[in-house]
């Protein structure tokens, strides 16, 4: 991958200077900005990034964004970690992971107060809590993807352990497919597959599941490039949290600016805005200011980590992250 890819002075655009020349300053140059994304950038997922792409609000702060898709959240960490680039999005429990493997980076935003994994089950299937999940087949996406670990953490939360429930590893679409299907009881999904499962003909009840905290979508940086480029980390948070506020103020206009930036979904509008309407309510509610991470919960998620052997050692919890690019102000 190429090696640091944020250029000053490239593709410099007057014309887009002026087209957002409210915020943008005059005659500045436009830097350049590969940002990777821990999936292929047009997974409804990463709709906060898309509208702020779409919206202009990367170009409000000089900025030209180019989103390439890494292999997962803990890739994105690695490549962000050995300098091969600037900034990235996984989970925010993605620095216990690799942190704990001596990969320097922080989460420097998290997009919502909730977590990204949610239990899904059928309506009247007999399912009401986490308890009735022993003996159940669950389906998750792979025996390494964090919504995996997150079940584990919610299991444990009632004394529950893996052994307890038949968890099968399905594939990003066999998550939900299998699920549809009526062959497993329940699903550890974020919100995509809940709504693609009953795009298929589920209908899917959420369960509650506020005993571990696993973490929402997150941004993340090397302490290198926090030391040495914090201005522009800055501009980059701010723009992307401004892209999740328009999901939160108005989901169904959120809809429209998203398929203009996606156009695949054209014609999907329904299940876009149905999926942006639990991001808003089940991941990205309750968080204030926007973007802020909880050094409790941080605190919290890592010993759960740690106790179940999936990392090797606990690091100090301010270096998993930094509110420092938080409440910086909207443009």
């Amino acid at each position: 991958m190429q090696k640091i890819l944020a250029r000053a002075g490239v593709g410099f655009s007057l014309g887009l200077a002026f087209a957002f020349a409210g915020s943008a300053p005059a005659l500045a140059a436009v830097e350049e900005v590969t940002y990777l994304l821990p999936a292929p950038p047009n997974t409804l997922a990463f709709a906060p990034w898309m509208i702020a792409q779409q919206k202009g609000y990367y170009a409000a702060e000089g900025l030209k964004v180019s989103f390439v898709a890494a292999r997962g959240g803990v890739d994105v960490a690695k490549q962000i970690g050995s300098g091969n680039a600037l900034i990235g999005g996984a989970i925010g429990d993605t620095p216990i992971i690799v942190r704990a493997n001596g990969v320097p980076v922080k989460a420097i935003a998290v997009l919502g107060a909730g977590s990204l994994t949610m239990v899904g089950v059928h309506q009247n299937g007999g399912i009401k809590s986490l308890g009735d999940l022993k003996g159940k087949t669950v389906t998750v996406m792979s025996y390494t993807d964090t919504t995996y670990y997150a079940l584990l953490g919610n299991l444990k939360t009632i004394d529950l352990g893996k052994s307890d429930a038949e968890i099968q590893a399905a594939g990003p679409s066999g998550v939900w497919q299998v699920f549809a299907a009526g062959k497993s009881q329940a699903m550890a999904a974020v919100p995509d597959w809940i709504v693609s499962a009953t795009g298929a003909g589920a209908k899917v009840d959420i369960i509650e599941t506020d005993g571990f905290k696993s973490m929402a979508q997150a941004i993340l940086a090397s302490d290198e490039t926090i030391r040495t480029k914090p201005e522009l980390l800055k501009r980059l948070v701010r723009a992307t949290l401004r892209g999740m506020d328009d999901i939160m103020k108005d989901p169904k206009a959120a809809t429209a600016t998203y398929v203009a930036a996606v156009p695949s979904y054209k014609g999907k509008e329904a299940a876009v805005e149905e999926t942006l309407n639990m991001y808003r309510k089940y991941v990205y509610a309750d968080q204030k200011p926007l973007g802020q991470i909880d050094a409790a919960r941080m605190e919290s998620v890592q010993k759960f980590y740690v106790g179940e052997g999936i990392v090797s050692r606990a690091s100090a919890v301010g270096d998993l992250y930094t509110n420092q690019f938080i409440g910086t102000g909207a443009k």
